[in-house]
């Protein structure tokens, strides 16, 4: 089955109370959609990134009280994980879809990462598109529009990335939930596309 687009109802899987009932919902109203990008994005992901790319379905395996806000599919070169990589994602918040480049917090490598973003912050700066957002934390929604950020803030972002723990860095795009449900499988599936082939020169950089 093609992926078909997001429908409201992915979204109001997030106001459902209670963790079992939350769960159960999302692994059977989310979960194919994650699959199906996951499928249909590893080879295209491997492709333009010159190596094997693996795709991994967010499971909240670990979540024992509160029921997870939101949910995504993560692609990195270890077939094992992705949080200790530079990696893309494509996921839900209630309020919104989300497409990364992300260098999350258990990544080891990240003083070394966000040097390397520092000594190329010029093109960076210049070469992201202006509706594009960075985020410094991948477990809130609430990011900044590249348009809105001046040098100073996004060497800031690097910069915080090398000494500080619980630093991260995510860039690409948000699609309000209003917005994501009108659009087609196609075209949903072509703006996903568009993101991570404009976010792979900070994959290459990281």
């Amino acid at each position: 089955m093609s992926f078909q687009g997001f429908e409201k109802a992915d979204f109001d899987v997030f106001e459902i109370d209670g963790l079992d009932e939350r769960m159960e919902a999302l692994k059977s109203q989310i979960r194919p959609k994650l699959e199906q990008l996951g499928q249909h994005f590893a080879p295209t992901l491997s492709n333009i990134a010159g190596e094997e790319m693996h795709y991994h379905v967010a499971k909240h395996a670990r979540r024992t009280k509160n029921p997870p806000k939101d949910t995504w599919v993560a692609f990195a070169s270890n077939p094992r994980g992705y949080k200790m990589l530079p990696h893309f994602q494509i996921g839900l918040w209630e309020t919104h879809v989300f497409i990364w480049f992300a260098v999350i917090y258990e990544a080891p490598e990240k003083e070394a990462i966000g040097k390397k973003l520092e000594k190329d912050l010029h093109s960076i700066f210049a070469r992201t598109p202006k509706n594009f957002y960075w985020s410094g934390d991948h477990m809130k929604p609430e990011a900044t529009m590249h348009g809105e950020l001046s040098n100073e803030d996004l060497l800031a972002m690097f910069q915080r990335l090398q000494t500080v723990k619980k630093a991260e860095i995510l860039c690409g795009l948000n699609i309000p939930r209003e917005e994501a449900i009108k659009l087609s499988g196609d075209e949903m599936l072509s703006k996903i596309e568009f993101v991570f082939k404009e976010t792979l020169p900070l994959y290459r950089i990281a």
